[in-house]
């Protein structure tokens, strides 16, 4: 006999608050409504396993109904089901404590950080955001059950009676709404039921009716040919293997179906903790196509192989975002607000661990291969320094296999490097350095190549924390490396050298000093200040914050080894002022690109020095 009832927590205050909470999100409703029901399945599984319940001999599975001509969905398990009192208890009444707290708490708040669906048993009530009526059909397990229908159009009453449903386990007929039409589309379903329950623990079977049809029930539709060979889902994701048990290939495998990247992984770590907390998951360290860039990284977190979101900081340390990989977490809970996560010691636990575990694996990878690691390190630096950068305690424990790419294609840890008066020589970009790095070359001198983009906040962080330790960039203090041994010759005139330059020049700013440098080739070499460059640099970076910063200082170090500036002393005044220009102009052009009016003036007076021969 059908009857009415009456939701007892106030659903017209309750409902809206749904609603509005889940607007931007609303897809959220099929995990909730497909979690529910691997959920009775895995409590009928259970309740067989101990004998407290006989178990039918099907197989467990979910099977997902879209009827584009009755424009319903419907979700099928054939899990625990319910009685009529189970209905009410679970579905009408809402039970839990507290019912107006909650109503008090979450009224004027949108925010889907709060986590509202999810929350005190409220999972089957996100099918109200794209419903305008919901069918529930159950049978339980019990012996005796009668099937039962319950009904609503999410206002305060309901209709129950005796259902149609002939097996165990339970139907959510969700009757879409205007705001849910995007939802008949085959394509987007498909698409969120990749996103949400591809690893989910049962088999789920999607359908797509499309013919007239007055029943829009799943239990007597005929669907069975338009069920798939294969369900949609992996129901044995690889991070619940063991390690041992896994082969590189299948690692690869599930790289590519998880990311659908087709670039494979360098290398990666596979987490298996079973105390003090419940965590698996496989971390890939991706391969790096931009070499300046830190390429975003895609952390997927599960509970219980349901997905709950990407990149959840609180629990993956932020630097890992650069990752790729799935952590599974089955004692969280499907949705928990971020204040939770920040505030739960165990939840710090899991992020410290998974951090440590990272840190083992490089460890490893170095001291055991590490030719390998050196082949990744390019790859992975950019990871490896923020990481150094964000966490001071995975700095400690990894800074030993921390590697500098040298000016020589070598890989060298820190302690490895050359490092005269505690000054570290760095290139921050090859191709514009490039005379610099042939200066070292030549002259046995060692630097290393510091180009990324964090490279700049590395070296800082580095500086501060190796106490004593300088980075200087390879143009800007390159006359204290260079310079010569062999005693200044008493013939040049050091005074008179400057005079011709700055007389040449006219250059008020720029300091012009001389050095008998190693390399006689070069006749000069311009240096920027290092510290005032970085500065300009920060002021390009985060705008005037921090103050204006003016353009660095330039000095030019004349190279009195040189044969051309040892004979300046000789040339009519024209003729050295136009020599002591294009001296500059060759400095200049191996410090930076010129500009279009100092490459002009640079082609006029090539042309003249030409004309000298």
């Amino acid at each position: 006999m059908k009857r009415e009832g009456q939701i007892t927590v106030d659903s017209e205050n309750l409902f809206p608050i749904i609603k509005k909470w889940l607007y931007s999100d609303k897809d959220i409703f099929i995990r909730e409504i497909v979690a529910n029901a691997c959920d009775a399945i895995k409590k009928y599984r259970s309740l067989c396993q101990i004998g407290e319940a006989e178990d039918n001999g099907t197989a467990p599975r979910i099977d997902i109904t879209l009827d584009t001509n009755a424009k319903t969905l419907t979700v099928a398990d054939n899990g625990i089901g319910m009685t009529e009192e189970e209905v009410e208890k679970y579905i009408a009444q809402i039970a839990f404590s507290g019912a107006q707290e909650f109503l008090d708490k979450y009224k004027d708040q949108t925010d889907a950080e709060n986590g509202i669906i999810g929350h005190f048993g409220l999972g089957f009530y996100s099918a109200y955001m794209v419903s305008e009526n919901v069918e529930i059909e159950t049978l339980s397990y019990q012996k005796g059950a009668v099937p039962v229908h319950w009904e609503s159009d999410g206002s305060h009453t309901y209709e129950i009676a005796d259902g149609s449903r002939a097996a165990i386990g339970t139907s959510i007929i969700m009757h879409l709404s205007e705001d849910g039409k995007e939802f008949l589309s085959e394509f987007k379903l498909r698409e969120i039921l990749r996103k949400y329950c591809h690893f989910m623990p049962y088999e789920i079977y999607f359908h797509v009716i499309k013919e007239e049809s007055a029943d829009t029930s799943s239990d007597t539709k005929d669907t069975t040919d338009k069920t798939p060979e294969k369900p949609l889902n992996n129901t044995t994701p690889l991070w619940l293997k063991a390690p041992k048990d896994c082969t590189t290939e299948e690692y690869e495998d599930f790289y590519r179906e998880t990311f659908t990247d087709m670039n494979l992984p360098l290398f990666w770590i596979h987490l298996n903790v079973d105390y003090p907390f419940r965590l698996k998951g496989i971390l890939y360290f991706p391969k790096q196509t931009d070499k300046l860039q830190v390429m975003p990284g895609e952390i997927k977190l599960f509970a219980n192989q349901v997905y709950i979101a990407d990149n959840i900081k609180e629990v993956v340390p932020e630097f890992l975002m650069l990752l790729k990989g799935v952590i599974d977490c089955p004692d969280l809970p499907l949705n928990v607000s971020r204040s939770f996560l920040q505030n739960d010691g165990e939840v710090a636990k899991i992020s410290r661990h998974i951090t440590k575990k990272v840190a083992d694996k490089l460890l490893s990878v170095f001291n055991n291969e590490r030719k390998s690691y050196e082949s990744y390190w390019d790859d992975i630096s950019p990871f490896i320094k923020f990481g150094c950068i964000k966490d001071e305690k995975f700095y400690e424990k990894i800074k030993g296999i921390i590697l500098y790419k040298t000016i020589n294609d070598e890989y060298k840890t820190f302690d490895e490097l050359q490092k005269p008066d505690n000054k570290v020589y760095y290139v921050s970009n090859t191709d514009v350095q490039g005379q610099y790095i042939k200066i070292f070359k030549d002259n046995g001198l060692e630097a290393v190549i510091l180009e990324h983009n964090i490279d700049a906040h590395f070296v800082t962080f580095l500086e501060y924390t190796e106490s004593g330790t300088k980075f200087v960039r390879i143009d800007s203090e390159i006359g204290d490396a260079l310079k010569s041994d062999e005693s200044v010759d008493t013939e040049v005139n050091a005074e008179e050298v400057i005079h011709f330059f700055k007389e040449a020049l006219g250059m008020d700013k720029l300091t012009i000093q001389t050095e008998n440098l190693k390399t006689a080739e070069t006749p000069a070499i311009l240096t920027i200040n290092e510290y005032e460059r970085r500065m300009n640099d920060i002021s390009k970076i985060y705008g005037n914050m921090f103050g204006e910063a003016g353009p660095a200082s330039e000095t030019l170090i004349v190279n009195t080894a040189n044969e051309i500036v040892r004979k300046l002393k000789d040339f009519e005044p024209d003729k050295r002022n136009l020599l002591c220009r294009h001296i500059f102009d060759l400095a200049l052009m191996s410090q930076r690109k010129l500009t279009a009016a100092e490459m002009e003036g640079f082609m006029l007076r090539s042309v003249q020095v030409m004309s000298l021969l």
